[in-house]
């Protein structure tokens, strides 16, 4: 008998942050996460009943200590990694109010450009990195 397994889907929100001076916001994940170490636009996972408006307002206080505004949709991408698979939303933000502290990231870096591609990101970041630079937009 076969039985359907299906994947364990994950929603996740990603705030592209970026400057008067065209130098965007990311942020490295701690040590101890999933892909360690590796660069990624602010966010995390959308929570049931939650709006990915008000899970990415929420992610980035309790990692950064930041308040933001939540703008546009810039792009999603569906990813699949081994042990399961997300639908990664990127939305346009601005941040209204709070300083940069590392509260669940490792580091930032305000980067421009023509330079993200010097970070390593995970899969499906990368992929977003993919449509900002060749500027496809959804």
């Amino acid at each position: 008998m076969v039985v359907f397994n299906p994947m364990r889907r994950i929603k996740v929100v990603a705030a592209m942050i970026r400057r008067e001076d065209g130098c965007y916001l990311i942020t490295q994940r701690k040590p101890s996460a999933t892909m360690p170490l590796l660069w990624e636009f602010p966010g995390g996972r959308v929570e049931d009943s939650e709006s990915d408006e008000a899970a990415l307002a929420r992610e980035l206080r309790q990692k950064m200590d930041i308040e933001v505004e939540v703008g546009r949709k810039a792009f999603r991408v569906e990813h699949t990694y081994p042990e399961y698979e997300i639908d990664f939303r990127v939305y346009h933000a601005y941040i209204t109010g709070g300083k940069i502290e590392h509260l669940g990231v490792h580091d930032h870096r305000w980067v421009p450009h023509d330079e993200l591609d010097q970070y390593e990101f995970p899969g499906a970041d990368t992929r977003s990195m993919d449509m900002l630079l060749t500027g496809e937009d959804s």
